[in-house]
């Protein structure tokens, strides 16, 4: 004997009591990657450095901005500080994912960076040991990274990088060009590694101008095309402040779609003291 089955529909009262269950359970998963998201921006801006360190004829600023959609955060940074022979070190970089995670690993980064600083000068030194004592601590992220070593007495600026995007140069004449030298690995991947450092004698006056990816590469922009822009906004205001500049370069992001954070380090710089600039 077959018997035949049947099925309870559902009433109105039970549907609506699903779809508000859904809609809640769905609002408290968006306000909960929302507090992620607004704790990675407070970590970021709060590990960032409140200034930067300048000398006469030497002028530095900075600029961060996450992306519009509020959602990649965390992994742009940008440090400045005194080193121990009297110069002065700059550091930029961007570290892999984008929340908290991202956030606290950043802070690492510059914690470890400053330390090693204080024993010594040479970028590549500085980069390379700061990429030793992350592996020696388990890091499980990566980062790219350049660092800068201004020398006030011979007005020569050092430069190595770990994987980051190249710098770009530019004179007040408007010459300009791309800092694209050797580099190394990124921090965090393999120990022992050689960073090659650049050195460049600043002859005229100008700027140097680091950026992060997120300045110059996007979805549907390549960093070619976002290196070009950086330099014709340097290029054109290289003989203005380094607060105009900055302001100027940061505004490149927008020309990627801005789906990654951005970070802008700027250093405006007279002729060799002496030189007619």
């Amino acid at each position: 004997m077959n018997r035949r089955r049947t099925h309870r529909s559902a009433s109105a009262d039970e549907l609506l009591t699903t779809l508000h269950q859904l809609t809640a359970r769905a609002r408290r998963e968006v306000e909960f990657h929302q507090a992620r998201v607004e704790l990675a921006e407070a970590l970021q801006r709060g590990m960032l450095p409140a200034d930067l360190p300048d000398l006469p004829g030497l002028s530095t600023a900075a600029r961060y901005t996450p992306a519009r959609s509020g959602l990649d955060i965390g992994g742009d940074w940008y440090d400045g500080f005194p080193l121990p022979d009297g110069s002065l070190g700059f550091a930029i970089g961007d570290v892999q994912g984008h929340d908290v995670e991202a956030a606290a690993f950043m802070g690492q980064i510059r914690i470890g960076m400053r330390a090693i600083a204080a024993t010594a000068s040479d970028p590549g030194e500085i980069i390379g040991r700061t990429n030793n004592l992350l592996l020696s601590v388990g890091a499980t992220l990566f980062a790219t990274c350049t660092f800068v070593r201004f020398d006030p007495v011979t007005w020569e600026i050092d430069s190595a990088r770990a994987g980051h995007v190249p710098s770009v140069w530019a004179w007040s004449d408007g010459r300009t060009g791309v800092i694209d030298d050797e580099g190394g690995l990124p921090l965090g991947i393999a120990e022992k590694q050689s960073y090659p450092v650049t050195r460049r004698r600043l002859t005229e006056r100008g700027a140097f101008v680091l950026v992060t990816d997120g300045v110059i590469e996007g979805p549907s922009f390549s960093i070619e095309k976002g290196l070009e822009a950086v330099m014709r906004r340097a290029s054109a205001l290289a003989g203005r402040s380094a607060d105009e500049l900055a302001d100027e370069i940061i505004k490149a992001a927008a020309l990627t779609g801005h789906e990654d954070d951005a970070a802008v380090l700027v250093l405006c710089h007279d002729s060799v003291p002496g030189r007619a600039a």
